[in-house]
């Protein structure tokens, strides 16, 4: 049986838009309020199990004020206004709804975030009785999520939103510091869609020029504009029946926004000196920014925030997840160790706490950083030294290398070939090697590192 709904909304028609989508999905409509108290004696006598609410009501109460008496009520609920400021955007978050719904509303959307909304407050209410425990459906483990590595109590529940939105094609904002693998999520969360046989696209935002983000993202005709010497596919084109990922998305210029949001809302695009063309994609985006502060100063559209902040996926700092350090270590051995050819069986017991007890500014690509540097230059089959910052490393003659300069190549040429030759940019080498640009290519000129010929 599904589940009795509550409706509280003061505009009728979207009230009633909303009461023939449920209608027709099989939902219990057990009324429409258009204020606070209206809403409460309804509650009383009906005892809904999920409210839809806007925040904007008759009256001098508001949707956040009602949201607290759900809380308390423990009633699920999810908010249906995207009409507030920084200010009302931060109380209503605060109050902990399962997402929020924006208008116009669409059929498909509005379903798959109730499907959501009911299956996290469920997986709420096991958790409050099992406090101590993180329920994870049978069907993760059978995905076989291969390159989210750790079993640590924020880990499984990273795996789990992951698990939860896989097979859906709503919008999801992944949110995370810089270097916690918010790509590798997205990957997952394709790699386990429908669309998993489909395009994968990758757009870093943040590396993107500003005067060809637009050009990138949608594409131009040939002769658009002085230079458009051929017709360009964009990459909303390419990613068609796919995913698109956007990575840092708050990099992206406000005119270029209003584009895209209407990517998210009409299913369609226009290129540059082309015509409307539609599209079938599916849109992850993630951002290492608060976007609230970035909404507040006029850099970032709301409209836009709320249509991808549909299905939210934070990616914990490896700080708060210190029990996985010692199965990503292993796994970055393994990986390097073979690509390099070495045979290396593990780490140290020293070492490996040496690595628990460091602090991880830049998170898991600082880890894979490092494991890659021990695993070049270390001499035996054990890794005894693992070469923190500011920790000395002694190197014994029988790492291989006769001298410092034959060190330094052999680890550019292995970072070249692991970042596929891309020197600049957001996964290029320089940025691997924590070097400037012009320092790396000065360097690959002085040692005779040249690009091989295909």
């Amino acid at each position: 049986m599904k589940a009795k709904i509550l409706i509280v909304e003061d505009q009728f028609i979207e009230a009633h838009s909303l009461e023939r989508i449920l209608i027709r999905a099989g939902y219990h409509v057990c009324s429409i309020a258009r204020s606070v108290p209206i809403a409460l004696n309804i509650i009383e006598k009906e005892r809904p199990d999920l409210v839809l609410l806007d925040i904007y009501l008759q009256g001098t109460l508001t949707g956040i004020d009602l949201a607290k008496s759900l809380n308390e009520r423990k009633i699920a609920f999810v908010y249906l206004s995207a009409n507030s400021n920084k200010q009302v955007l931060q109380d209503a978050k605060a109050t902990k709804p399962y997402g929020f719904l924006v208008k116009p509303f669409r059929e498909k959307d509005v379903l798959v975030m109730l499907d959501v909304a009911w299956y996290l407050h469920k997986q709420n209410q096991d958790t409050a009785l099992k406090p101590n425990s993180v329920v994870v459906p049978k069907s993760t483990v059978n995905r076989g999520y291969k390159s989210l590595v750790g079993n640590s109590r924020a880990m499984r529940e990273v795996i789990e939103q992951v698990n939860i939105v896989a097979e859906s094609d709503i919008s999801v904002l992944i949110l995370g510091e810089s270097g916690t693998g918010k790509e590798l999520v997205a990957k997952e969360v394709h790699r386990t869609s429908d669309r998993k046989d489909k395009p994968f696209i990758v757009v870093n935002c943040a590396a993107l020029p500003a005067n060809l983000i637009e050009s990138e993202l949608f594409g131009h005709e040939k002769g658009a504009f002085t230079g458009a010497i051929e017709k360009r596919i964009g990459k909303f084109e390419q990613a068609n029946n796919g995913t698109i990922f956007l990575d840092e998305i708050g990099e992206l210029p406000l005119e270029i926004q209003v584009k895209f949001l209407r990517v998210l809302q009409e299913r369609e695009f226009e290129s540059i000196g082309g015509k409307l063309t539609r599209t079938n994609v599916r849109v992850i985006a993630a951002t290492n920014r608060k976007l609230e502060d970035e909404i507040a100063a006029g850099k970032f559209r709301l409209d836009l925030y709320y249509r991808l902040n549909v299905y939210p996926i934070t990616v914990p700092p490896l700080r708060d997840r210190k029990s996985d350090i010692p199965a990503l270590a292993k796994h970055f051995t393994t990986q390097f160790a073979r690509e390099a050819g070495k045979e290396i069986t593990g780490i140290s017991d020293p070492a490996l706490k040496a690595l628990v007890d460091y602090s991880w500014p830049g998170n898991i690509r600082e880890l894979e950083n490092i494991i890659f540097r021990a695993t070049l230059v270390n001499p035996g089959p054990l890794i005894e030294q693992i070469g923190l910052p500011g920790e000395k490393m002694s190197l014994s003659p029988s790492v291989g290398f006769t001298t410092m300069e034959e060190t330094e190549r052999n680890y550019i040429l292995l970072v070249l070939e692991k970042c596929n030759w891309k020197v600049a940019g957001a996964g290029g080498a320089a940025e691997v090697l924590n070097v400037k640009v012009s320092t790396l290519t000065s360097r690959m000129k002085k040692l005779g590192i040249q690009r091989p010929k295909n």
